[in-house]
């Protein structure tokens, strides 16, 4: 990872970008990868690079860090890899990052570029993701294939904003791109990180956009090499002042529709480009991680909605998987050798070596507790039945529903409820994930849970709760836990979901993307303030996950109506008095995605898997 260089926001946010480079390569590492199918040893054993501005249709300057194979014959013809970036393409005298000498030593060009208003290129960052941002890249690629080494294949790759940037490489439709690997991105990018459930993410957005600020003002980008003293560098950070202030926008938001950006944030969300997008037919390789925001979120409905030949991988990381997550970690976890999967990757589709990787779509995830990868052509996945579990008396979670015609129970909320510093949402800036054990915080919840189960059970998929709640206030925040509990007591986190009530309303209209969840708009014609005293439905679905859940352990389902580790409080004042619903007529529940396989379970797993010895 980078080292800080400027104030602690700044250090924050360069953990985000280095994830680009360092995160590439998680620890522990195994000393002996396999070999995959059309493996070669590099060919190649160092970068040779030079940075340069290229002038963009609009004359804005674009500074570009080229790293081609030392050595390179002059008659020799190579694929390029693209990485367009937020947060620096590079510090003042840093050489390739460990991902770009890989790339490199394998015989590939590595391009990575400053989006325009940011690290050393001019111009201004007016959203992220611009229709001019995306336009750039496109103008790039057209320059790599004018290059006198280029063999006109060009890939793409990227972690977190850059995996973003790695997608949207199709939109311009230039031929040459063939390929791309985006890791950790979002998909929706309403829900995916700042407003999921129609809830500001007001830690998140906030730390990130002073990180940004930072990053656009401060010394210590690389410059280009024909700006010995800089004076390029500060003429384009004095643009940089005009770029957009992302926390601002995002307090003026509370809808879909709302123009808070300018745009509303569907402009520059992945899922406004599908017919670009499909229209390219690019191979796509996507990541996302169990515990990672939104991100295995963003994987599933990428392969669920997008024709494109897809390669899906869905892991139990942090963002950018420098950490596994999996609270069931141990020495038999199947894991990735995830640079071995990317090379692989990209020899496949830029430059014809035949690695055995299909091009039909394949999702492959992990199942924490099993630790076991699967591959799957569809989702939900072969042998998922909906098990409904109701809320019951005594805070049981039953599976026969309620007979009682007034059961119901009461709870104020509780400001000061949290999931810590180190959860899935935080670990968006770098950093680890992990969720102390619930128990203690679970006293601050409604909670109801199930009695020891009878077998090992394995929940994959999305979980759905359908609350019947009524309040004291007109608004709120519904978040839905699911835990693990062991015989000890012990409560372990397996995932989450949460709803503004303002945004209960299930559409009626067709999604813009595929999911098995309800659609709730969160469009400002939609929206439905709850009524004091009236019983309103919440459905929504929680984020995906797989896990089993051994025998003897408890399910429950903790609900709270705040988390002050990230979230903005929900109504700014008062404090709601809730009450759930849990008899004949409001039957309170949630469903879970059980899976029972039978054998051959699942499609052939076509990854590169090691089993370690130790943690």
């Amino acid at each position: 990872m980078r080292k800080p260089f400027v104030p602690a926001l700044c250090g924050l946010l360069l953990c985000c970008a280095a994830l680009a480079a360092k995160a590439q390569q998680p620890s522990p590492t195994p000393p002996t990868p396999p070999r995959y199918k059309g493996f070669t040893d590099p060919q190649y054993k160092d970068a040779a690079a030079r940075s340069l501005y290229l002038k963009m249709r609009d004359g804005v300057r674009l500074a570009v860090t080229l790293y081609l194979p030392q050595g390179l014959p002059a008659d020799a013809r190579v694929p390029a890899l693209m990485n367009l970036t937020r947060y620096w393409r590079g510090q003042a005298g840093q050489g390739a990052g460990g991902i770009e000498k890989l790339y490199v030593t394998y015989g590939y060009a590595v391009v990575v570029v400053d989006a325009r208003g940011t690290g050393a290129s001019f111009g201004v960052w007016a959203t992220p993701w611009s229709e001019a941002e995306i336009a750039d890249a496109g103008e790039v690629v057209d320059w790599i294939v004018a290059q006198p080494w280029s063999n006109g294949r060009v890939g793409a790759y990227g972690n977190s904003y850059s995996g973003n940037s790695a997608l949207l490489l199709a939109v311009p439709n230039r031929p040459a791109v063939k390929a791309v690997i985006a890791r950790h991105y979002e998909f929706d990018e309403f829900t995916d990180v700042p407003f999921p459930g129609g809830i500001f993410n007001e830690w998140m957005v906030k730390t990130w956009n002073e990180g940004n600020r930072q990053l656009d003002s401060t010394p210590g980008v690389r410059p280009v090499d024909e700006d010995a003293e800089q004076k390029l560098l500060q003429a384009a950070q004095r643009e940089h002042a005009a770029n957009m202030d992302v926390y601002k926008a995002a307090q003026s938001v509370t809808f879909r529709d709302d123009k808070g950006f300018g745009v509303s944030i569907d402009d520059f969300s992945v899922l406004a480009h599908r017919k670009e997008i499909e229209r390219a037919g690019t191979v796509l390789n996507t990541w996302g991680g169990w515990f990672d925001a939104g991100t295995a979120d963003a994987v599933i409905k990428t392969f669920l909605t997008f024709s494109n030949p897809q390669r899906a991988v869905i892991g139990p990381w942090n963002h950018g998987a420098t950490q596994n997550a999996n609270p069931f970690f141990g020495p038999t976890s199947q894991r990735l050798f995830l640079t071995q999967e990317w090379l692989r990757f990209f020899e496949q589709y830029l430059k014809g070596v035949e690695t055995d990787i299909s091009r039909e779509k394949v999702l492959y995830y992990i199942t924490m507790s099993e630790e076991r990868w699967h591959a799957t052509k569809q989702w939900p996945v072969a042998g998922t039945t909906p098990i409904k579990f109701y809320m019951a008396a005594d805070n049981l979670l039953a599976t026969a529903a309620p007979k009682d015609t007034t059961g119901a129970d009461t709870y104020k909320v509780d400001f000061e409820a949290t999931t810590g510093e180190q959860n899935r949402w935080r670990t968006q800036l770098g950093g680890p994930v992990k969720y102390p054990d619930r128990a203690a915080e679970d006293r601050r919840l409604l909670t109801y849970t199930t009695q020891p189960l009878a077998a090992d059970t394995e929940i994959t998929g999305y979980p759905v709760v359908d609350l019947f709640v009524t309040s004291t206030h007109t608004d709120g925040a519904f978040y839905v836990y699911l835990e693990d509990v062991e015989e000890t007591g012990k409560v372990t986190y397996l995932t989450e979901g949460q709803l503004r009530a303002l945004h209960r309303k299930i559409s009626p209209d067709a999604p813009p993307y595929n999911s098995p969840v309800p659609y709730h708009s969160f469009r400002r014609a939609d929206a439905q303030p709850l009524v004091p005293g009236e019983v309103a439905e919440l459905k929504f679905g929680l984020l995906p996950t797989s896990v089993l859940i051994k025998k003897g352990h408890r399910l429950r389902v903790a609900i709270a109506g705040h988390d002050k580790s990230v979230f903005a409080r929900i109504p700014a004042a008062g404090t709601p008095v809730i009450t759930v619903a849990r008899n004949n007529r409001y039957a309170s529940a949630i469903e879970l995605p059980v899976v029972r396989r039978a054998p051959p379970d699942d499609a052939p797993v076509n990854l590169m898997l090691y089993v370690p010895t130790t943690n």
